[in-house]
């Protein structure tokens, strides 16, 4: 009876294994899942769009300090202005001159309109009024006012003020009505510099 029942209960182990089936996973909840997918996603887009901002240091390009305390604004095409170029965006558009040179002209003369004297850097206008236009319709096609088109100007600390101002002249000549300069926020006037 004994050798029935050891029998019996061996079958029935083979019968259970035979017809188990495998376990349901029924303790991941996706809900939960893309919650937590969605909060990294919004992270990682905010960390994005924060370090868009972040220019890297050279030294062909330190941005001045200030402390005026203003979100960075990242709406408008930008010209970067380092001690040996000028760029708009990523294309380099003009080779400058050594600094000394530089302090007292600016740009060469045969990169103006009317000489020496001239404000106009043509190579940067005609960029710029290229620029314009394509600001102009993405303005339109948002609803914005295609009026006016703004720039974001990132300088060397020591840019010549003759050379800021011919590439404001230039800018504004190419439809460029509002400008930002980017610096860098320091805590104190004598901070990191």
């Amino acid at each position: 009876m004994s050798g029935s029942v050891i029998a019996y209960k061996a079958e029935l182990r083979k019968a259970i294994r035979r017809h188990a089936q495998e376990p349901e996973v029924n303790f991941l909840n996706i809900t939960a899942m893309l919650d937590i997918m969605t909060i990294i996603l919004v992270f990682l887009l905010k960390s994005l769009g924060e370090s868009s901002t972040a220019i890297p240091q050279s030294d062909d390009l330190r941005l001045p300090t200030s402390i005026v305390r203003t979100d960075p604004h990242q709406e408008g095409v930008t010209v970067t202005i380092s001690k040996s170029q000028i760029l708009v965006g990523d294309q380099k558009i003009l080779s400058l001159p050594g600094r000394e040179s530089q302090a007292q002209t600016g740009v060469g003369a045969e990169h103006k309109r009317g000489g020496p004297n001239d404000l106009y850097i043509v190579p940067l206008g005609n960029v710029m009024t290229a620029a314009r236009r394509t600001d102009a319709a993405l303005r339109r096609a948002k609803g914005l006012d295609p009026s006016t088109s703004e720039a974001i100007i990132i300088a060397d600390r020591g840019t010549p003020y003759r050379l800021v101002i011919e590439v404001l002249f230039t800018l504004g000549q190419s439809e460029f009505g509002k400008y930002h300069l980017m610096v860098i926020q320091s805590k104190t006037l004598g901070g990191a510099g």
